[in-house]
């Protein structure tokens, strides 16, 4: 990271749920929401150098507008070392609704940025109006077992099909029919939820969207 002097000695990663209020939040609103609650909760961020100095706090991957999530991560940097665990109940004290930090732990501070590990993402998506669930599992067939799925986003074409690694047809467990879907989470390479339902002839508002998972690439070993 660009001027990352010795002005931080430890560096955690939240792990946290988005959900209630915050699922209408932006991404640079987000991380702004999550600066003010760590600022009231005391937590001794460590702070950019230079004119326009802010928190040194890297996000994971945005999490488009009326989603939630179980599994959001983010990284910040510290002045002062703390235990994970007794940092996670300080911020949580301060922490603006909607915004759940389950987990904190510590990672190594020359680890790579957070962006650039992510891999794949899990949504569990949920279907509000009623579903011929033998159709729809003909369509998700048809779906995988296409060799390409040329889309157009931001009036550009692009191939959806590689950046969808698997599509589910979960159990029902009542009314409402419920999907899994692991997209490609890489820079340039980004699978959308929304695509793939419009791909399945469904209006993505029609939908609630969940991530449930994060998958970040492996570190590189070390020597």
């Amino acid at each position: 990271m660009d001027g990352m002097q010795a002005n931080y000695v430890q560096r955690l990663r939240l792990t946290f749920k988005k959900e209630g209020p915050t699922r209408f939040i932006g991404h640079l609103d987000l991380a702004r929401t999550m600066e003010r609650s760590l600022n009231r909760a005391r937590i001794p961020m460590s702070y950019s150098q230079g004119f326009n100095q802010r928190p040194r706090m890297q996000m994971a991957a945005a999490l488009p507008l009326g989603y939630t999530s179980a599994c959001e991560l983010a990284d910040i940097w510290l002045k002062e070392a703390m235990e994970p665990e007794t940092a996670r109940q300080q911020m949580m004290v301060r922490m603006a609704p909607g915004i759940d930090v389950w987990q904190v732990a510590e990672v190594g501070l020359k680890e790579p940025a957070l962006q650039t590990r992510t891999a794949d993402s899990t949504y569990e998506v949920t279907l509000l109006d009623p579903v011929d669930r033998d159709h729809l599992q003909a369509k998700i067939a048809d779906l995988l077992a296409a060799e390409s799925l040329l889309r157009e986003r931001r009036d550009k074409p692009y191939d959806l099909r590689p950046l969808l690694l698997d599509l589910t047809l979960l159990p029902p467990t009542g009314e409402l029919t419920q999907l899994s879907m692991r997209l490609m989470l890489r820079e340039g390479m980004t699978g959308r939820p929304d695509e793939v339902l419009d791909a399945l002839a469904f209006d993505p508002l029609a939908a609630r969207v969940h991530r449930t998972a994060i998958s970040l690439s492996p570190l590189p070993e070390e020597g």
